[in-house]
């Protein structure tokens, strides 16, 4: 595999790893929440959240993997935008394991979607 080929595939693993976090907050936002809110017997709601939760503190490890990879070849580890994202990718990743110990704090949820779209932002404009 070529260097190209190399940073192309990390690359890729990063987006699919944000668009598993940010798509799933939406899903969960726009879907899973409106329809078994307040009619949830089972607990799926709570099932599926717990479920998402893992998936995404796995989803930041890979995205804190291979961004610390791309940092380093592309030489960003100076930039202060960079700090800043990483700070609130940090920041996403407390927010969640406490979400995950008190899902019963909704605001938890808006904190988490509104930083992981400024952290999305961040992200695009690091990689321009």
């Amino acid at each position: 595999m070529d260097d190209q080929t190399l940073w192309q595939l990390v690359r890729f693993l990063h987006l699919l790893a944000m668009a598993f976090f940010v798509g799933g907050q939406l899903l969960l936002a726009a879907a899973v929440v409106p329809v078994l809110r307040g009619n949830d017997p089972s607990g799926a709601m709570r099932r599926i959240a717990r479920s998402f939760g893992w998936g995404t503190l796995v989803a930041i490890g890979v995205l804190f993997a291979t961004g610390a990879a791309m940092a380093g070849q592309y030489g960003r580890w100076s930039d202060p935008q960079l700090h800043v994202k990483l700070a609130l990718v940090g920041l996403v990743a407390a927010l969640i394991v406490w979400h995950m110990r008190r899902p019963d704090l909704r605001v938890i949820d808006g904190l988490i979607f509104l930083l992981s779209l400024v952290i999305v932002w961040l992200g695009i404009g690091l990689a321009h």
